[in-house]
């Protein structure tokens, strides 16, 4: 099965071959994405785009939150802030509300900020071992 659109065929290998930690990475990065769409859309006045865009925010924060590993404390500690992004976001879709939108990416940021930080420490503890013999 062969892609014509090289951009999609790398979108898909990035995806297949991404460990969970840049998985995790892409989801902040599409939430993001959705959000300043969504931002975009109401700005705009265009409904529809603004209700796709916010649900596909959702669905995202939907997926971290049921992947969370509830056994860990760190986990405990993000759910109800992963909740709070979902209110704002399902509050931004019935208010029209950039104001909810942006109190989401505020939150979301600093999640993917964080995780892009914990990737770098990790890759640099996996270089540094694995150049010591």
């Amino acid at each position: 099965m062969s892609m014509s659109n090289p951009y999609q065929a790398y979108q898909q290998n990035s995806v297949n071959t991404a460990s969970p930690g840049e998985l995790t990475l892409m989801l902040y990065n599409g939430c993001l994405k959705f959000i300043g769409i969504a931002k975009k859309a109401i700005q705009d006045n265009n409904i529809e785009l603004k209700n796709t865009n916010i649900q596909k925010a959702q669905n995202i924060i939907n997926e971290l939150m049921v992947t969370l590993n509830m056994d860990m404390e760190i986990s405990k500690q993000m759910m109800p802030l992963y909740d709070f992004v979902r209110t704002k976001l399902i509050e931004a879709n019935v208010k029209n509300s950039v104001e909810s939108l942006e109190e989401a990416e505020a939150i979301v940021t600093e999640f993917r900020d964080t995780w892009k930080e914990v990737i770098k420490v990790n890759r640099q503890k996996t270089f540094s071992q694995g150049g010591a013999v």
